[in-house]
């Protein structure tokens, strides 16, 4: 009976010393958590807080009305969009440019950490860095700026390369066929050496004599890169084309919308020009909100499963 009283009497203050231990550590990393503040105010303001604004997709939404008062229609808006005449060429245009960037611009930083790695020569090294860092900090419009003048078919600086060498004139801007190997030549452009230093962080942190041992063995340089360097990312990979997936319906907006045009509609028209044009310009914000809320379910859903297929086939996923 005792020894009954005294284990009860040990998980009653179970919670309590983890409360203890919960605040000493919370006093100890004062400062981190301090430090990491600003981050998680970001995320509570701009990510967690809007959720609740989600249930106009449910309802007629009325500004003069507001969020509680407006009338409830439950699955309409849904039942618009999915008959909707454009529903398929929208699906279509934002898997298609989305498959794009999966299969060419995500190994770009894969490849261009690699072959920086190999470099021997430190400043030379550095200074490749840095001229493929500095596109990540343009804005859309400058680049679409850069676009226009290179690529125009009247006075782009190609076309007047090729007509000088004796080809016709490539309507880059114009023409349906090139529109989404050109988005994704500018996301490669723009991002892929922003996107190595994730995969360089990853590799310098591989342990060096694995090199060394794979170099006793007599191992080229493309071997040790096979069987050393491209397993030691692997996480890293993995974890990244996981978190790619959940972003399969976001293209990006200000890109697509600053490089489309009346020529290329057919093949710009994405779900986010959509929502911009139905909700922002024509009002219709219970309507897009459910468009968003079809978008955001369809990326969950990719990540869970991606993640799923990674713990299946033995990877590190996300959780």
């Amino acid at each position: 009976m005792d020894r009954l009283m005294a284990q009860t009497k040990i998980k009653l203050q179970l919670p309590k010393d983890r409360r203890k231990k919960w605040f000493h550590l919370l006093i100890r990393d004062r400062y981190l958590y301090l430090l990491a503040l600003p981050g998680l105010l970001f995320f509570f303001l701009f990510k967690y807080v809007p959720i609740w604004g989600l249930i106009i997709a449910f309802q007629n939404y009325s500004p003069y009305a507001g969020v509680l008062d407006s009338e409830w229609v439950g699955l309409e808006h849904f039942n618009r969009f999915f008959s909707h005449s454009d529903f398929f060429l929208l699906l279509r245009n934002t898997m298609a440019i989305s498959l794009m960037n999966l299969l060419l611009f995500f190994p770009a930083p894969i490849i261009i950490s690699i072959m920086l790695n190999e470099v021997r020569h430190t400043v030379f090294k550095r200074f490749v860095q840095t001229v493929i860092y500095f596109p990540h900090f343009l804005s859309w419009v400058i680049i679409a700026g850069i676009s226009f003048v290179m690529l125009g078919q009247a006075e782009g600086v190609i076309n007047e390369i090729l007509v000088q060498l004796g080809f016709e004139k490539i309507p880059f801007l114009t023409s349906p066929n090139l529109f989404w190997f050109m988005l994704t030549m500018q996301n490669i452009w723009k991002d892929a050496g922003w996107g190595t230093v994730i995969f360089l962080a990853a590799i310098s942190g591989i342990d060096p004599t694995l090199y060394e041992a794979a170099k006793m063995d007599g191992a080229s340089r493309l071997k040790q890169i096979w069987h050393v360097t491209l397993p030691g990312m692997k996480n890293v990979i993995m974890i990244l084309l996981i978190l790619k997936l959940g972003d399969v319906m976001d293209v990006g907006f200000e890109q697509v919308f600053l490089m489309g045009s009346a020529a290329v509609s057919n093949v710009a028209d994405v779900f986010d020009t959509y929502v911009y044009r139905n909700g922002i310009l024509n009002g219709e914000f219970s309507y897009t909100a459910a468009v968003g809320l079809f978008k955001s379910a369809v990326g969950l859903i990719m990540v869970l499963t991606a993640n799923k297929l990674a713990k299946l086939a033995g990877q590190d996923g996300l959780y």
